[in-house]
């Protein structure tokens, strides 16, 4: 059986999705079985349910691949390929879509207030509470987890941040990012951590916002639909990297360091007041 767009806003509908909806959307296009129209349909239906009065985001990360030997070397948001999957690679790509200047982690947006969630990413921490997925989950904002787990959200990063995880660079990293006018320039980053957050990347906070009745779920063909208010699971996750959990220490005393594995840059973030520092040539652009 194959899946329509009149099918897919339906069920979308039934989840709980709502014109004006702020949405992060994470997602596998397999997952859902034959889709009449492919990834566009799934953006198409998404659009349709929330219309142009709400504001849909999807990753648009590459994880650092265009800077390996053999590859591109340089960010362009108007031509680098995400490795998020077959819908957030035609999301980007969409009229009306704005894209991110952060060189690794870029985030995709389309709809209300689409520009301003992007236009300062390249001026901010990675995943950090003035991230574009930071201003929407401030602004009220829910995740939609289609076809895969919490582990491919990006929202445990953000309470990451607002816990000053020490485990994760504060913009130290830095490669070439081309400007939509062809300028080059030099873009800041994060550096990953070593190993994984035992905590976060395990999704030990899952179960929590089950229990509490947090998540809405639906089976829209073959695909787990998973829909949650982003504040909420913040908050949730907030809980776990403060008190610890089980066998598993707070976050601020966690031995996990950011990865040395790449050479690391002196960042330029100013960490008491959670701002740029004045020099930083970010402002240049």
């Amino acid at each position: 059986m194959s899946l329509t767009q009149k099918t897919i806003v339906n069920d979308l509908q039934r989840l709980g999705l709502r014109a004006g909806m702020r949405l992060m959307v994470h997602s596998s296009l397999r997952s859902f079985g034959h889709v009449e129209g492919g990834a566009q349909t799934v953006i198409n239906a998404l659009q349709e349910v929330i219309t142009p009065a709400g504001s849909l985001m999807m990753p648009s990360f590459n994880h650092g691949t265009i800077f390996e030997p053999g590859e591109a070397g340089i960010y362009d948001p108007l031509t680098s390929p995400t490795t998020n999957g077959r819908i957030p690679q035609l999301f980007w790509q969409c009229p009306g879509v704005f894209r991110s200047l952060n060189p690794t982690h870029a985030f995709a947006c389309w709809g209300n207030n689409a520009a301003n969630y992007v236009k300062n990413h390249h001026r901010t921490l990675t995943v950090g509470p003035d991230s574009p997925l930071g201003l929407l989950a401030r602004d009220g904002g829910y995740g939609l987890l289609m076809g895969v787990g919490y582990e491919a959200n990006t929202l445990h990063h953000v309470a990451e941040y607002l816990n000053n995880a020490p485990c994760l660079g504060f913009r130290t990293r830095t490669y070439p990012v081309k400007l939509p006018g062809g300028r080059i320039v030099q873009g800041r980053t994060w550096s990953y951590r070593a190993s994984d957050c035992p905590i976060t990347d395990r999704t030990r906070y899952a179960g929590r916002i089950k229990g509490r009745g947090q998540e809405q779920v639906a089976i829209i063909g073959r695909s787990r639909v998973t829909l949650f208010n982003l504040q909420d699971c913040l908050e949730t996750i907030l809980e776990l990297l403060q008190n610890g959990s089980g066998n598993f220490p707070p976050c601020n005393n966690c031995p996990i360091r950011p990865s040395t594995e790449f050479a690391a840059v002196t960042s330029d973030w100013d960490r008491a007041k959670g701002e740029l520092l004045p020099t930083s040539s970010a402002y240049d652009y």
